[in-house]
């Protein structure tokens, strides 16, 4: 392998490892947004049952407080 081959790999490969990193960090954005929606929807969820809960009360007996 001549150093013009060796220089192109290097080169590539450099190319290679910045496309990467633009990659990690597409990944680590998306992984902090779906640690926010994750969030939310296990506050919507808790709000869910919370609900369901005051619906599905069986000491009123279907009545009126």
């Amino acid at each position: 392998m001549d150093s013009q081959e060796y220089d192109e790999i290097i080169r590539q490969l450099v190319r290679i490892a910045a496309h990467q990193d633009t990659i990690n960090e597409d990944l680590r954005t998306f992984n902090r947004q779906q640690i926010e929606i994750n969030a939310d929807v296990k506050t919507t969820l808790a709000r869910v049952e919370m609900l369901l809960a005051r619906m599905l009360r069986t000491d009123t007996n279907g009545q009126e407080a």
